[in-house]
């Protein structure tokens, strides 16, 4: 049976109005998320990775920010048409947010306990004692002993300040998790511990997640389609096993070979020449074109449109899938 679709962004452009120039930062995405699906977002620093998913929550700064163009439908709700106050009732509550620093998504000054009881609270009506009982088995679902409710964020490590972030983050029991890298910070021991854990609560709560991040690696253990963005723009789509097994984008391309193979006699690896093009002046072509190393006059002249090279794998490229 068919997954349904529990988020559907159509055409979603935002830019950022600064006192120079306009940053055009996301520039006509579509993405689905399916129920119980994990969708990757890979791209560089700077690619509109975090835009994407702000504006899924609303929360872009503000005045700073506008949305130009496009909708967002979440479970068939149109998130940019309903107001603030129906808004609030949705962030926490249905979609929640990982944020991608747990040392300052976490009040210094409150009990790490109450932080999440906080949560809990201003979406069910509820007695306090009630919210602190639930937030005592969000601690100890995702690792944490009850008894550390007490304690402040300075004495937690950085892996179990994350920890709590995510317990914050699925204390309300999302349909939808946004997880903006949320294993930058961690090492490596760490990192998987919290991957494994996000998995198992997955399955748990059934939710779907989309996670935000620049580490292949991390997306090749848990996402099941792929979405590599680059300057504002989506260059490839398709399932995981598309986008590593039949990568087809020069830049999607470049990224897999900028990584070190074990079994590889290269004694170098080969890293993206240049650099993302400046958003507040994007070229007229291809987006990537100055730094592909396959580019065409064509590249240079038009913006390619989306092909679909098989079902459902879709690239944003004149010659996509072909040999160099």
């Amino acid at each position: 049976m068919e997954q349904q679709n529990l988020l559907e962004i159509s055409d979603l452009a935002v830019e950022y109005q600064t006192d120079d120039a306009v940053v055009h930062a996301v520039n006509g995405i579509n993405l689905v998320v399916r129920k119980g699906e994990t969708l990757g977002v890979v791209g560089e620093t700077g690619a509109g990775k975090t835009t994407i998913a702000r504006s899924i929550l609303r929360i872009l700064p503000n005045p700073q920010a506008r949305v130009r163009a496009g909708k967002i439908l979440f479970d068939g709700l149109d998130l940019m048409r309903i107001s603030e106050k129906e808004m609030r009732k949705i962030r926490g509550n249905k979609i929640a947010m990982i944020f991608q620093d747990p040392m300052t998504a976490l009040n210094p000054i409150e009990r790490v306990g109450d932080q999440i009881a906080e949560t809990i609270g201003l979406h069910n009506k509820i007695l306090r004692a009630d919210a602190q009982r639930r937030a005592v088995d969000m601690l100890e679902m995702v690792g944490i002993p009850g008894e550390r409710y007490d304690e402040y964020p300075h004495q937690f490590s950085g892996g179990m300040k994350q920890r709590v972030v995510i317990a914050m983050a699925l204390a309300c029991k999302p349909e939808l998790l946004l997880a903006d890298e949320p294993t930058t910070a961690l090492d490596v021991t760490i990192q998987a511990q919290v991957l494994e854990m996000m998995q198992s609560l997955k399955k748990k709560l059934g939710a779907s997640i989309i996670l935000i991040t620049h580490d292949l690696g991390v997306v090749a253990n848990i996402c099941d389609v792929v979405a590599v963005i680059y300057a504002g723009e989506i260059v490839e789509y398709g399932t995981a096993e598309d986008i590593f097994d039949r990568a087809a984008h020069p830049y999607t391309r470049g990224l897999f070979n900028s990584l070190p193979r074990l079994r590889s006699s290269e004694r170098r690896l080969k890293p993206i020449g240049g650099l993302m093009p400046d958003p507040s002046n994007l070229p007229a072509g291809c987006k990537f074109g100055v730094r592909c190393p396959h580019a065409q006059s064509v590249c240079h002249a038009e913006n390619p449109g989306v092909r679909e090279t098989e079902a459902g794998h879709l690239v944003k490229c004149f010659y996509a899938g072909g040999e160099y």
